[in-house]
């Protein structure tokens, strides 16, 4: 081959080629980005829309289902999901693989305008948005100082967040708590009523006074000057002394005379602390392609500047939760074992080839192959992450494979006399073909898992490309690089057979001999049992199947990573005020904060509920100490603070959640949609199945997402009266909202920053349903009427959620999980599910880490079945066969045994990540089955026996065979026995990848040479004797 001569004789060709690689190699490693996981699409577009003062039936009818109507015939849809709440319509559009997520938003947008005329008035427009990862904040901070409440708002506002936001790469600054400037107006209902007003004349007037605009302009002989109204509030006593009416006496009413107008912040709808100390929660967000890392040490050194320049007014940051250490340490920790594998490795090396010159031969495709790695995946976007590192830490021990095989080929042809440069040269052309045929069957079992669409492909995918890229570029360094340094440097024997080092180097050769020797009787013994040895084997595999059967390997999504960080969630009734709440937080923080595993406790009062703050919500997202500094994981710990917080807290539900692979708060891994015709036969049959689920083993906390109602005062009026009293309807709408919602469409400008005007009535006036009933009314003749004097007033319970699943009725079933892997939960659900007697137009369908499981399981299922039909089509190609191919393949279901014995041994279960580990073994394992059966085809043709032509190369390629499984294993031990940030996803597959070798390895030597004796003498039964053609090199040339 040219590209093996060329390597050999002129060397600079090679040097100046890989010269060029290694920089750019360098450079694009500096240019990548750090992140935790890769950077993917989830495909989803969310709809939220705010209806002022509507109730959750109301939101729902009104607004939800005709946004649902409106897109649902957008094409590429997969799912849509809603929430209608209080004041608030969430609708959530799930998108089918490989849709256009642009072209999607913007039929979206096309559609809502279409109705949006459809909507109620009073509805504010609706925001259209796609949902990524990114989005997840990747850094938490508490900021506290020395000021007035509203004063440091402002200076949070107004000048920390616009610097943070100018860092390159943040997309979102967001705020918690606080005490935001507002002018209050609190309007006296009894005075008001007196002077005959309403509060919707009060919030029109103070509106229509507070206007600045242009009125006109003058003119004279060349000058024209604008003329413009100067009306806008400059101070409290502006809005104080605005005349609202004129009495018959001519006596002017003014603001003052019937409201309190004080400069105050708004009502408090979240508080946050850290530690205990009360403060403002500022949360970061990144744009899609940002370096998190980064990210972080700019932020922390922005921080650090302005903690200097405040100095005087004693600002402070505590950063609560930043993900970019989490990122750091599972990245530092992979770095870590990949220098391990490399040594160990090159160790291995020197054991088996007695030679520091041919070790290091082959040790260098290590560090050519990677570094030229870098580039392709920096041309590709790829960034250094958990999944690409882990693949270059894996792939260590591969990358020497084709050179192990080349410089055993290269010493076994120096053995025979030559020099070595032709040794070199012979070796490697002799087994090129091999050596392409094993590097592709490597390549290909990753395409499919690439190729393959939805959310987890898209984490994979840079796994399984970073392995083949790899792997291809370590094929071209055994092509060029060993044969050149091998024809310079190479050497059959080191070491002095009489030194210590030279005996310890000829007792292990020695007793590889021995076990070769043992191997080849071993085989020579099955080629004679064959029966015999097919049914251990298949003993053995059923045997290992059969450990999932019976629940000795269980299912996951993924491993519970141990990130340090979990959140503890606390609910209180729905009825419950925000002082309540916090209350029950505040001990909670002390309780957590009093263990000395608790590094940070940022407490959130009045969390988030489907985007929207309640008051009877808490979260408290907890940070521990470092990995080292404690011997129990976060999960562990969190069960433990959530049972004890349970029986310290009365009257509070308290629920818990860890962090999922992605970075973000899993609050429910196992969920379950419940979906029919009408809201009440699904409620029947949710509480139903909340009841049973109940006795499932490894259920934690399970709960319906609408089981609670909420209180509320209804007001009924007759329309008969209202017309005969004369209140339009519009009036009254107006009237309420104005009351006790408070109007804030008034400003109050100071300097460069604007403030609302808030117009209510006053706390006194909005206590109890009495203040609803003599709620007073201005008629269309000027008269004052009470509300009770036309409208029935009623205390009520209404639906605090109601979820629609595909504009069907729905009710989710949420729960975490303890001491068991989800997807042996959601089979013994299904089962219990399936026992149940429900009605027809019930359907229920697993969601949250168990649809996940579904879809991923099924993706990872067809990229297995694929991987193996391109395995079989290379061999095909390889022996120009289609039946030896059969035999290559046998070696995966014996690597199947070694893999699942290897899970149960570990307690692990089967995951993405151990599936991964299967996918892996196929070109692996396939590997040493091609050795085996390309050398016994090569004595075959030199007319050695079938049975002679087995064993001999059982007993030749043992040593290769052995080396290459050797070099793997090893340089998977690292992670296999890894105990740093983010062990737990990489363990299983390192374990599920050394068993399957070392099983494949001693089996495949064996079984597959039985394989191929009993199909060769199948085929020798079936194979016409004028079945075969022969040519003569005269005729082919002819």
């Amino acid at each position: 081959m040219n590209i093996i001569k060329t390597s050999i004789t002129r060397p600079t060709t090679v040097v100046v080629a890989f010269v060029i690689l290694a920089f750019f190699g360098i450079y694009s490693l500096t240019q990548l980005n750090r992140e935790l996981m890769p950077s993917m699409t989830l495909d989803v577009i969310s709809i939220s829309t705010v209806y002022p003062g509507a109730g959750t039936a109301e939101v729902e009818n009104s607004v939800t289902k005709k946004i649902e109507d409106a897109v649902f015939s957008i094409e590429g849809i997969d799912e849509i999901t809603s929430t209608s709440m209080e004041n608030y319509s969430l609708v959530t559009i799930h998108l089918k693989a490989g849709t256009d997520l642009d072209k999607a938003l913007q039929n979206v947008q096309r559609k809502v305008n279409a109705i949006r005329a459809d909507l109620p008035e009073s509805v504010k427009e609706p925001s259209i948005n796609d949902f990524s990862l990114a989005d997840i904040p990747i850094m938490t901070i508490g900021a506290t100082a020395n000021m007035g409440e509203t004063e440091f708002y402002d200076l949070i506002d107004h000048e920390i967040k616009p610097a943070l936001e100018r860092i390159p790469g943040i997309a979102q600054v967001a705020l918690i708590g606080g005490s935001e400037r507002e002018i209050q107006v609190n309007i006296n209902e009894e005075r008001i009523a007196a002077y005959g007003l309403s509060i919707l004349d009060v919030s029109n007037i103070l509106i229509n006074s507070n206007l600045d605009f242009p009125t006109g302009q003058i003119k004279s002989a060349g000058k024209q000057t604008q003329i413009r109204l100067q009306g806008k509030y400059n101070n409290l006593a502006d809005i104080e002394n605005v005349i609202v009416k004129y009495m018959p006496d001519g006596t002017a009413i003014k603001v003052k005379n019937i409201a309190d107008v004080h400069d105050g912040y708004k009502e408090v709808e979240t508080l946050s602390r850290v530690n205990g100390i009360p403060s403002i929660g500022i949360t970061i967000q990144r744009s899609a392609d940002a370096n998190t890392v980064k990210i972080s040490e700019a932020t922390r050194e922005i921080l650090d500047a302005l903690q200097v320049t405040y100095e005087p007014v004693g600002l402070n940051f505590m950063i609560a939760a930043d993900n970019a250490e989490f990122t750091l340490e599972a990245s530092n920790s992979v770095m870590i074992d990949l220098v391990i594998a490399i040594v160990l490795v090159a160790l291995t090396m020197l054991l088996f080839l007695t030679s520091v010159r041919n070790s290091v031969i082959v040790s260098i495709a290590i560090p050519l192959s990677l570094v030229s790695t870098f580039i392709v995946m920096y041309l590709l976007g790829f960034s250094l992450n958990l999944m690409s590192l882990l693949a270059i830490t894996l792939v260590v021990g591969i990358l020497v494979d084709d050179a192990i095989v080349v410089i055993e080929n290269i010493h076994r042809h120096m053995e025979m006399g030559k020099n070595r440069m032709q040794a070199a040269y012979d070796g490697l052309h002799e087994i090129s073909g091999t050596i392409i045929s094993i590097t592709l069957v490597l390549v290909v079992v990753f395409i499919p898992i690439s190729l393959t669409q939805g959310t987890i492909a898209n984490v994979f995918r840079q796994f399984a490309v970073t392995i083949a890229i790899a792997v291809l570029f370590s094929l071209l360094v055994s092509f060029t690089v060993v044969p050149l340094l091998y024809s310079r440097f190479g050497k059959i024997n080191e070491f002095n057979r009489g030194s210590l080092i030279g005996k310890g180097i000829h007792a292990f050769e020695s007793r590889i001999e021995m076990i070769a020797g043992w191997f080849s009787k071993l085989l020579s013994w099955s080629l004679s049992h064959k029966l015999i040895t097919l049914a251990v084997t298949l003993a053995l595999l059923v045997g290992s199947v059969s450990l999932i059967a019976f629940g000795f390997i269980g299912s996951d999504l993924a491993p519970q990573g141990d990130q340090g960080q979990f959140v503890i969630k606390i609910e209180l009734p729905r009825d419950v005020t925000i002082e309540q709440t916090n209350q029950a937080a505040y001990r909670a923080e002390n309780i957590l904060r009093s263990s000395p595993l608790i590094e940070t406790v940022f407490t959130t009062v009045g969390a988030e509920e489907n985007g929207q703050p309640q008051a009877r919500l808490a979260d408290l997202r907890v940070k521990m100490v470092p990995h080292n500094e404690r011997s129990i994981s976060s999960s562990d710990f969190s069960r433990e603070a959530k049972q004890f917080l349970q029986q310290h807290i009365p009257g509070s539900q308290i629920w818990m959640a860890m962090t999922d692979l992605m970075g973000n708060i899993d609050e429910a891994p196992v969920q379950y949609h419940i979906t029919g015709h009408n809201m009440d036969s699904v409620r029947i049959v949710a509480n139903l199945i909340l009841d049973k689920i109940k006795s499932v083993k490894g259920i934690v906390d399970p709960k319906l997402s609408a089981e609670e109602s909420t209180p509320e005062i209804s007001i009924i009026p007759d329309r008969d009266k209202m017309s005969a009293m004369g209140i339009p309807f519009e009036v009254l709408g107006g009237t309420l909202n104005n009351a006790f919602s408070g109007n804030n469409d008034a400003k109050f400008r100071q300097g460069e920053y604007e403030y609302d005007i808030k117009i209510r009535l006053d706390n006194f006036d909005r206590r109890n349903t009495a203040d609803v009933e003599n709620l007073t009314l201005i008629n269309t003749s000027g008269e004052a009427v009470k509300l009770k004097q036309f409208a029935r007033i009623e205390e009520t319970d209404a639906p605090g959620i109601l979820e629609r699943r595909n504009r069907s009725a729905s009710i989710t079933l949420n729960s975490q999980v303890g001491g068991r892997p989800i997807g042996d939960i959601g089979q013994d659900i299904s089962q219990l599910i399936n026992t149940l007697d429900l009605p027809e137009n019930i359907t229920i369908i697993p969601g949250g880490e168990l649809e996940m499981q579904d879809e991923s399981f099924g993706t990872m299922g067809l990229a297995l079945i694929i991987s193996i039909l391109l395995v079989y089509l290379i061999m095909v190609l390889l022996y120009n066969n289609y039946i030896y191919p059969f035999v290559v393949l046998i070696s995966i279901p014996l690597a199947i045994i070694g893999a699942l014995l290897a899970l149960a041994l570990t307690m692990d279960t089967l995951n993405l990540f151990t599936l991964l580990g299967l996918l892996a073994l196929i070109g692996l394992v396939a590997k040493n089955a091609i050795i085996l059966v390309d050398f016994t085809n090569q004595s075959k043709a030199k007319g050695m026996g079938l049975k002679d032509a087995l064993i001999e190369a059982n007993r030749q390629r043992f040593r290769p065979i052995l080396m290459t499984t050797a070099a793997t294993v090893v340089g998977m031990l690292p992670i296999a026995l890894a105990t740093g940030a983010g062990a737990e996803w990489k363990n299983g597959l390192a374990w599920v990848m050394i068993g399957g070798l070392i099983s494949s390895m001693f089996l495949t030597l064996i079984v597959v040479p039985v394989v191929y004796y009993v199909m060769d003498r199948m085929m020798a039964k079936f194979r016409s004797p004028h079945s075969e053609f022969h040519f003569t090199d005269s005729e082919l040339h002819s």
